[in-house]
């Protein structure tokens, strides 16, 4: 998936390739921190139980720039926020097109959104 539109796009990117390389780094860890959400706007995002993942990211962070790990967790966060907040807008402009709504069929769905698209936004 190409996420180079995106603000903090590139963190995603190596952070679902690390989750699925096993790799715990920073971005990994960002990633799992907003798995449920950017889950439900239909990023599959690999199902790798990380147990208090935020905490997990402080300490890596800790770990590498003590004076400013703090600084550090809040714009990973902030960034994060950012990409999930312009990825749903992406999704909803896909999913939920302008313009008359389609009569949905009997005993379908009643959507009319397009294939791929999660069914909660």
């Amino acid at each position: 998936m190409d996420f180079e539109g995106f603000p903090g796009g590139d963190l995603i990117r190596d952070g679902l390739q690390d989750l699925s390389a096993g790799r715990e780094s920073a971005a990994a860890l960002l990633v799992a921190v907003g798995a449920p959400r950017l889950r439900r706007s239909g990023l599959p995002i690999p199902m790798i139980p990380i147990d208090h993942a935020e905490h997990r990211l402080y300490e890596l962070l800790a770990r590498t720039h003590a004076d400013s790990a703090h600084s550090r967790y809040n714009a990973l966060i902030r960034r994060l926020v950012s990409f999930e907040r312009t990825f749903r807008r992406a999704v909803e402009r896909v999913c939920r097109p302008e313009g008359p709504q389609l009569t949905p069929l009997p005993g379908s769905l009643g959507t009319n959104r397009a294939p791929g698209c999660p069914n909660r936004l």
